[in-house]
């Protein structure tokens, strides 16, 4: 765990211009719904991957572009992935902010 969570932090770290983070939530956007319709629709695979990998010079150039930085995936190959979905999920969804506030309202005193 200690490792995801430095991987993560990293990968925060990297991910500061709104811009590239916007690249990033198209793209991890992009590769849940594509795997989900080859799974759930029976979407052709090469089709799915195809879209997968037309994701990725999107996000490289976020980094170039915008950060003017390295990918996260280059220090932490792998388990950036799993970050990058994560991070995504919280931001898009607002999880962070929901278990927050749950973690507050159950924990507070009444």
């Amino acid at each position: 765990m200690a490792h995801f969570s430095a991987a993560r932090e990293h990968f925060i770290a990297c991910h500061q211009h709104p811009i590239n983070q916007a690249l990033h939530h198209f793209a991890n956007f992009t590769v849940i719904l594509s795997l989900v319709l080859a799974l759930i629709h029976r979407m052709d695979w090469k089709l799915a991957i195809l879209l997968i990998l037309l994701t990725q010079p999107l996000v490289w150039a976020g980094h170039a572009v915008f950060e003017k930085n390295q990918p996260a995936f280059i220090k932490y190959p792998g388990i950036t992935i799993l970050a990058s979905l994560s991070w995504s999920f919280e931001r898009l969804f607002g999880l962070k902010d929901i278990w927050l506030q749950l973690s507050r309202s159950s924990f507070s005193p009444d």
